[in-house]
């Protein structure tokens, strides 16, 4: 029975891959931004809004590093990940899913949130945390749905060896300020350093002619109906889950005292 879902379940990937790569080549003709790997950030009015936030952003992040062992590796939350997402070396803090607001970790990171919430059209939301000398393979993303926009937080200081490739460009990193690329080009990433590396990832919905609006949305609702959604909102649930009840109990230990 097992094997029949796993057999189910690739068939449906492999069909889904085939479709959005269709849909794509509509979406790519009905972009009002043209179908670039990667954009200028002055494009988006709303990059303004994280760059100037950057301050508060980062400090939550550098309080969730403090609690790296509650936060999932990216193929805990989605197994469809496991081939780019090895061990425990990627970590991803969601705070929104495809729409979804992620209520416990939201309240951890309340600054990130209310910064989140002013963004039009924003879809997903999580802070990447990539351990030093770590390589995400290569991949592509699910749909010309959306743009993706990255804040760097905590940057290496060796900056030349830690980027991200997309096509034949590579972004690097500045703590502060954002890139904003289109993840169904193939893309990697490389942290060929000894530190740790922490962005804000955002997904937004691409700015799109009338038919282009329409076939996005008929999309992010097929997204919504895989197994690639379902799954992740299943397992995210139970991180939630986990996550506030270890927090309770590091609130209700014992605070030492003087003798």
């Amino acid at each position: 029975m097992e094997r029949l879902q796993q057999i189910k379940r690739r068939a449906i990937i492999k069909t889904g891959k085939f479709l959005t790569r269709t849909v794509d080549r509509i979406l790519a003709a009905q972009s009002l931004i043209g179908d670039a790997p990667a954009f200028d950030p002055a494009q988006f009015d709303w990059v303004r809004i994280l760059e100037q936030n950057y301050e508060p952003i980062r400090r939550e992040a550098e309080q969730l590093l403090k609690e790296r062992a509650l936060i999932p590796a990216f193929h805990e939350v989605s197994p469809d990940q496991k081939r780019i997402s090895k061990g425990d070396h990627w970590k991803t803090h969601i705070l929104y899913g495809f729409g979804r607001r992620i209520e416990t970790n939201c309240r951890r990171c309340p600054e990130t949130a209310r910064v989140l919430e002013q963004i039009p059209d924003m879809m997903t939301a999580w802070f990447s945390i990539i351990d030093p000398g770590y390589h995400i393979p290569p991949h592509r993303g699910p749909s010309k749905s959306f743009v993706v926009c990255h804040l760097g937080l905590i940057i290496p200081r060796e900056r030349d060896k830690c980027y991200l490739r997309v096509a034949d460009r590579k972004l690097h990193w500045e703590e502060g300020k954002c890139f904003v690329f289109d993840d169904t080009f193939d893309h990697e990433v490389r942290n060929d350093t000894d530190e740790t590396r922490v962005v804000l990832l955002v997904h937004v919905a691409r700015p799109m002619k009338p038919l282009g609006q329409w076939v996005s949305r008929a999309m992010l609702a097929l997204i919504k109906a895989s197994p690639y959604f379902k799954d992740g909102v299943r397992n995210m649930r139970k991180w939630e889950d986990r996550y506030a009840a270890a927090l309770k109990r590091m609130e209700n230990q014992p605070v030492a005292t003087d003798a």
